[in-house]
């Protein structure tokens, strides 16, 4: 006789301190896993408060309000008759723990610790948390307002297995599932069948496929159900959660969420057999090793196997034909949109302003605005009442208005401005005015000169001598103040423009401005400090010029427009010195390096943690057949000079979607030191290495 069970697990769009919010998602995920028959229902981490509540997690508020959202859940018997698996932050003994909840008809049955907290990277948990100790067990005495409703005073917590006479259920957490010693193993050594997972886990470009591998082979190498849980949306920080909750059995995906999405609560249920675990099991190498296993103490529980097991019409759910996985250029497509909706949305702004130059970077960025629009209109299409309730608000209409047309709807959210000067070529003031019929924005066109002459003759006046740019003959400093005037007058009139284009459009407000600088130019500090690469916020500051590339083109195909593949194939330049016969400015010259060596090395400075002298060592490796010892050498010491020297830009950095490994982002993810002797012990070993083998 076959054993069935029905679990449920899902994506949320929490947010941070919207306690209410959450709380609503969580019940209708609970509703929605109910109605579909689970037993079991597991959420994402830390749901209640939401994962991105930063310093907030040191406030006893935070605690108080979670305990307070969960009674209301415990209160409600619509989430009675299934065991709930809910994230939220506890203390015990005076000590902050990362935790899970389980209950079942308004009594908790379990607090379970998070274990192996994630503390690199974009994560600092150790600062708001205390790993708990593997296998530890002790007595929590509930809260008063809990005790009412539960009639209990103390209930058991630590890392313990949720015993329901025919299945056992263990708990792993996010970061424990990439840890070395998971604790799935020694979960699977004690008999346990059910795995979860509860996460928050972000997006980052080529990411999902590690994820998956980690998934699917916790169960390919012992056998069991794995559920995932993962948040989804923008928490209010950097990151964008997504998604891709699953449900895997023995190493296949019987059920998989959507990874990139505006729906605010997902959930994906299977039926599962569990003798078919326990069959896979007994053809594995697993018996013996379960006799030196490190044993759990278990809570038990009812049973969470189905009524309708004997009914001949019930059947497993089958895995799933083909796991959805995307390219990383339709990853830029949908990731960045999903974070800028839910950005718009929630900051209560009337919609975008971006400074179009006629380059590749604004580019992006506007083709990013306009594939949110159209995954705007097509949850609309699929009957999104939160997200046609929105759309309206952003477009200042009522019902029965939703948006249809995504060149319509853009129209209406986002304003380009071409701001040109007399550097300013024929060519990119089209490409910008093109790309703004391509995607409906509303567009103006800008021409900055006057603006310029008047801060010029406004420095002759101060020194009594007209600087000059560099093909006229002047020096490096007034080459460089006069690029520099362009480019900050060109965010102040950015932010200007942010705020008038809604009053004299009529639809009241401000608009956020989008910036546009690419992570390769962060990285080298290849940006004016305060110019239109400042911001209120930057969809593709961690992503790469080539990826941006690949992205444009896939946009190119995608919206059939021919425009796109002329930003593709245009040098970049920033326009900011005169053009002559013999002269056009380009980035990658100004650089000195092209895009390409600028991705290697923030990959080889950041993921591949080299410094200067092993990052020499690496590419005179990989790079051998394309340049000479010295080359490569000069290089790697033009690339760390500019980096030390212009580190202080990346404090600075308008806040940036997190898409890529190697960002530079000085507030959250790469922290070092902003001033620095540029490497000079490093270079002269590097130097010596050369003269020593470079002519073999």
């Amino acid at each position: 006789m076959s054993k069935f069970a029905v679990l449920a697990t899902c994506n949320l769009n929490q947010w941070a301190l919207d306690f209410e919010g959450n709380r609503d998602r969580i019940i209708e995920s609970i509703k929605i896993a109910k109605k579909h028959d689970a037993k079991f229902r597991i959420g994402p981490e830390l749901e209640v408060c939401g994962y991105g509540c930063q310093d907030h997690f040191l406030e006893y508020d935070t605690y108080l309000h979670s305990w307070q959202v969960l009674a209301d859940i415990l209160k409600d018997e619509s989430c009675y008759g299934i065991v709930i698996d809910i994230g939220m932050p506890i203390s015990f003994k005076g000590v902050r723990y990362n935790c899970r909840v389980i209950c079942l008809d308004g009594k908790i049955l379990l607090i379970r610790p998070k274990v192996w907290l994630a503390n690199d990277g974009n994560y600092r948990e150790m600062r708001y948390f205390i790993p708990w100790t593997e296998r530890k067990v002790d007595q929590f005495q509930l809260p008063e307002l809990i005790q009412k409703i539960c009639r209990q005073k103390y209930v058991t917590i630590g890392d313990c297995v949720l015993d329901a006479g025919d299945v056992r259920v263990g708990f792993e957490t996010c970061e424990e599932m990439f840890t070395p010693q998971s604790p799935h193993i020694q979960l699977a050594l004690n008999g346990v069948e059910i795995f979860t997972n509860s996460s928050g886990s972000h997006h980052e470009l080529r990411k999902f496929d590690k994820r998956l591998s980690l998934i699917t082979g916790a169960t390919r190498l012992c056998g069991g159900v794995y559920l995932y849980a993962n948040q989804r949306g923008c928490d209010g920080d950097r990151l964008y959660y997504d998604g891709s909750a699953m449900i895997v059995v023995n190493g296949d995906v019987v059920g998989q969420a959507s990874q990139f999405s505006l729906k605010e609560v997902e959930v994906v249920y299977a039926r599962v057999d569990l003798r078919e675990v326990r069959n896979y099991r007994s053809a594995v190498s697993f018996g013996m090793q379960t006799l030196n296993a490190i044993k759990y103490e278990v809570v038990h529980v009812d049973s969470l196997i189905n009524d309708d097991n004997n009914h001949p019409s019930i059947r497993a759910t089958k895995p799933v034909k083909k796991v959805q996985i995307f390219l990383p250029q339709q990853e830029i497509a949908l990731g960045p949109a999903c974070w800028l909706w839910d950005y718009l949305r929630r900051s209560k702004s009337s919609g975008f302003f971006l400074p179009l130059s006629g380059g590749i970077d604004s580019c992006s960025t506007a083709l990013i605005v306009f594939s949110m629009c159209r995954i705007v209109v097509g949850e609309c299409a699929d009957g999104n009442q939160t997200v046609i309730e929105d759309a309206r608000r952003l477009a200042k209409e009522e019902a029965p208005y939703i948006p249809t047309d995504p060149k319509e709807f853009c129209n209406r959210i986002l304003s380009t401005c071409y701001m040109g000067t007399d550097n300013s070529s024929d060519d990119t003031r089209r490409r910008a005015l093109e790309l703004s019929k391509t995607i409906g924005s509303y567009h103006l066109d800008v021409n900055i000169q006057s603006c310029v002459e008047s801060m010029i003759s406004l420095v002759s006046l101060i020194f009594g001598r007209t600087p000059q740019y560099s093909v006229n003959g002047g020096s490096n400093s007034e080459n460089l103040a006069l690029q520099n005037i362009q480019a900050r007058l060109r965010m102040v009139l950015a932010y200007t423009m942010a705020v008038l284009i809604p009053f004299f459009r009529g639809i009241g407000g401000s608009l956020l401005v989008l910036g546009s600088g690419n992570v390769d130019e962060a990285l080298r500090g290849y940006f004016t400090k305060y110019d239109n690469s400042s911001a209120d916020i930057n969809p593709i500051g961690s992503i790469s010029k080539e990826d941006l590339k690949r992205f444009v083109s896939y946009c190119a195909e995608t919206f059939n427009s021919s425009i796109l593949q002329e930003f593709i194939d245009a040098t970049p330049t920033a326009e900011l010195e005169p053009i002559t016969s013999d002269y056009v400015q380009s980035d990658e010259v100004d650089m000195g390096l092209t895009y390409h060596e600028l991705s290697a090395f923030g990959r080889l400075r950041k993921v591949n943690k080299l410094g200067p002298y092993s990052m020499f060592m690496r590419l005179r490796d990989e790079w051998q057949n394309d340049m000479d010892m010295e080359e490569i050498a000069e290089k790697v010491k033009r690339f760390f000079y500019y980096y030390s020297i212009n580190r202080h830009k990346m404090t600075v950095l308008t806040p940036s979607y997190h898409a890529e490994a190697y960002s530079p982002d000085d507030n959250r993810f790469d922290l070092r030191p902003f001033l620095y002797r540029p490497f000079p012990y490093q270079f002269k070993l590097i130097d010596e290495y050369v003269k020593q083998y470079g002519s073999e």
